[in-house]
C-alpha cells in the first residue's frame, strides 16, 4: 500500500514538473516574440532580433517526410483559391504596407523572387516552363509615356524621366491566391494527408492597371514551387490576432491549412480540366461540384476503417 501511495505522489510530481516546463516553453517563446521593443534603447533597436530568434531562425522550418511512392494507396491533386475578400484570409492580405516586424505577403514573395532567394518559379502549374528572371520586372512594372514626352522623342529622339510613368504591382493588387497540392492516404500513418506543391498569386492585370476598365488577370502572376519558398515563408510573420506576442509564420499557416479555400480543378481524365468548364453558368452549381470533391476525399478516410 505505501509503495502504491509513494508511486501516486512520484506520479503527481511528474505530472506537475510537466506542466510547469510546458508553461515555460510557451512563456519563453512569447519572450522571443517581442523583436526587442521592450529593450530598445532607440527607434532603430526597434526589431532587432535576439540571440534567441537567430537560433531558431537558423533550424528552418520542419522538413517534408520523406513518402515511399509504394506506401501511398491514394492520391489526388487538387487546385484552390484563397479569396483574399473574406474574414478568414485577410491575414493573407494585410498589411498593406511595411510595418515593424511585418510585411505583405505579396512583398514577400515579390522580394525573394527578385533578389534570387525563391528561383524556381514558373508560368504553368506543371513546372515545365521556368520563367526567365530577365522577364520578371516586366511582371511587377508597366512603364508609360505621355504624350509628351512621344512629341519629344519625334523631335528630340529622346525622352525626359518627367514623361515617364511607372505603374508597380503592389499589395493592394492581390485579389486571390491559388494553391496547388495533393491529398493522399499513407497506409504506414494509415491516415489521409495533405502537401503542398505550389502558390500563385493572381493580381490585377498589369496592363489595364490605373486605366477605366481596370480588371484582373484570368491567370496567376506565376506559379512557385512551394517547397522552395518555406525557408522564405518560414522567416516571414504574420499577424497573430488572438495573441500579437505569439508569432506565427506564413509556413506554419499554409501547412496548417489555416485559410479558407474553394476548390476549382481537380486532375482528371479530360487533361485536369477546371470545374468551370464542365460545370457552366451557374457559380452555385460550381460550388457544390466543390464541395462534393471535397466530400469524396474526406470520405477515404473514414471508408478506411469502415469493414
Amino acid at each position: 500500500m505505501q509503495l502504491i501511495q509513494f508511486n501516486n505522489i512520484m506520479s503527481m510530481k511528474n505530472i506537475k514538473k510537466l506542466f510547469f516546463t510546458a508553461c515555460a516553453v510557451v512563456v519563453t517563446s512569447a519572450t522571443f516574440a517581442q523583436n526587442n521593443l521592450l529593450n530598445a534603447q532607440s527607434p532603430e533597436e526597434i526589431g532587432d532580433e535576439s540571440i534567441e530568434d537567430i537560433y531558431a531562425k537558423a533550424d528552418g522550418p520542419i522538413p517534408y517526410e520523406y513518402v515511399n511512392d509504394r506506401d501511398i494507396i491514394f492520391q489526388k491533386k487538387v487546385w484552390e483559391t484563397i479569396p483574399l475578400d473574406q474574414r478568414q484570409n485577410l491575414i493573407y492580405y494585410f498589411p498593406l504596407e511595411n510595418t515593424i516586424d511585418r510585411a505583405p505577403l505579396f512583398n514577400i514573395l515579390k522580394d525573394a523572387v527578385m533578389n534570387k532567394k525563391i528561383t524556381k518559379v514558373y508560368y504553368d502549374d506543371n513546372f515545365k516552363f521556368k520563367l526567365n528572371p530577365n522577364d520578371l520586372e516586366s511582371k511587377f512594372v508597366r512603364t508609360d509615356t505621355t504624350e509628351a514626352g512621344v512629341d519629344q522623342y519625334v523631335l528630340e529622339g529622346r525622352v525626359d524621366k518627367q514623361y515617364i510613368i511607372e505603374t508597380t504591382l503592389g499589395p493592394s493588387d492581390v485579389k486571390e491566391y491559388r494553391i496547388m497540392g495533393m491529398w493522399y492516404l499513407d497506409r504506414n500513418a494509415g491516415e489521409l494527408k495533405y502537401r503542398l506543391l505550389a502558390i500563385a498569386p493572381v493580381v490585377t492585370d498589369i496592363a489595364m492597371k490605373g486605366k477605366d476598365y481596370e480588371g484582373t488577370s484570368a491567370d496567376p502572376l506565376f506559379w512557385i514551387f512551394f517547397p522552395d519558398a518555406r525557408e522564405t515563408l518560414y522567416n516571414s510573420y504574420a499577424f497573430n490576432e488572438k495573441n500579437p506576442a505569439m508569432k506565427i509564420n506564413y509556413d506554419y499557416l499554409f501547412n496548417a491549412r489555416k485559410f479558407t479555400g474553394t476548390i476549382y480543378k481537380t486532375d482528371n481524365v479530360y487533361g485536369d480540366r477546371n470545374i468551370s468548364d464542365y460545370v457552366q453558368g451557374n457559380a452555385m452549381m460550381q460550388l457544390l461540384e466543390a464541395e462534393r470533391v471535397k466530400e469524396s476525399i474526406r470520405d477515404l478516410e473514414d471508408d478506411l476503417w469502415n469493414y
